[in-house]
């Protein structure tokens, strides 16, 4: 069969997978994970700024944070980044030098601060309204109130959605090769990219495909994992009573009452 033998010397060379595994695990896996937890934290930062812009009673502040959302989750990531990359390029070659690192961090910051924004704006305004107005009746300012008390926990009802935005980062920082980074700071795909057209075999590519299963499906299951706890509860439902149990419980007295009838 030589179509098989062509398709798998074509995506499995497993020398030329061996080959490049280092430069995927040294440079290629560090540097996507650098600019993927980067731009996630800065992300979350902005996100916040713009899910409390969203929800504030101010128009002038939630005007700008519906503009800034719609524009960022509207525009393709591609043309976010090269966007950034390239029209903020001098600008960045005065600061930072010659390195296009920070910019495309700062574009996939951009990106998913429009996304984890909505994701913190829902889960806030899940929490029900009556714990806002109970802290205030108890004499806690407005501000107060939210970050003590209504903020916590909708951040915890969403921390699946965030870690699925993580992994959306992940694959996203992908895109980030079209500003043309140093070799230093290649991530997965450009090292497989470049090690695919040197060899003139898509294996390589294969090898940082699995790179970024590796990092991406365990946080899939842990996503899974933890919006099934949420959803059910640590403990366990009690078993439904039988009707019967229930009439017995409705003719029978309770304990106290017939003690202190009796005495």
């Amino acid at each position: 069969m030589d179509w098989l033998d062509n398709l798998v010397a074509t995506f499995l060379d497993f020398d030329a997978m061996w080959q490049v595994f280092p430069q995927l695990l040294g440079v290629g896996l560090v540097n996507t994970l650098v600019i993927s937890i980067a731009a996630t934290v800065i992300g979350v930062v902005l996100g916040m700024i713009v899910a409390i812009m969203g929800i504030s009673r101010s128009r002038w502040l939630r005007v700008p944070a519906r503009i800034y959302t719609d524009v960022f989750r509207g525009l393709p990531a591609i043309l976010t980044i090269l966007l950034i990359g390239q029209g903020f390029a001098r600008m960045s070659q005065q600061i930072f030098g010659p390195s296009p690192y920070p910019l495309g961090i700062l574009a996939l910051s951009l990106i998913a601060s429009a996304y984890i924004g909505e994701i913190f704006r829902a889960g806030i305004q899940s929490v029900d309204r009556g714990q806002l107005e109970a802290c205030r009746a108890l004499g806690m300012s407005y501000g107060s109130a939210m970050r003590l008390v209504v903020v916590p926990q909708g951040v915890r009802r969403v921390l699946p959605a965030l870690v699925n935005q993580f992994i959306a980062i992940v694959k996203d920082s992908s895109l980030v090769y079209f500003l043309g980074l140093l070799v230093s700071e290649r991530e997965l795909f450009r090292v497989g990219q470049d090690a695919a057209v040197l060899t003139g075999n898509l294996s390589p590519l294969v090898m940082a495909g699995l790179f970024y299963l590796v990092i991406t499906v365990p946080l899939t299951h842990l996503v899974n994992h933890f919006d099934e706890r949420f959803r059910t509860g640590r403990r366990k439902a009690a078993p439904p009573k039988s009707g019967l149990d229930e009439v017995e419980e409705q003719q029978t007295p309770p304990t106290a009452l017939t003690y202190g009838s009796n005495t």
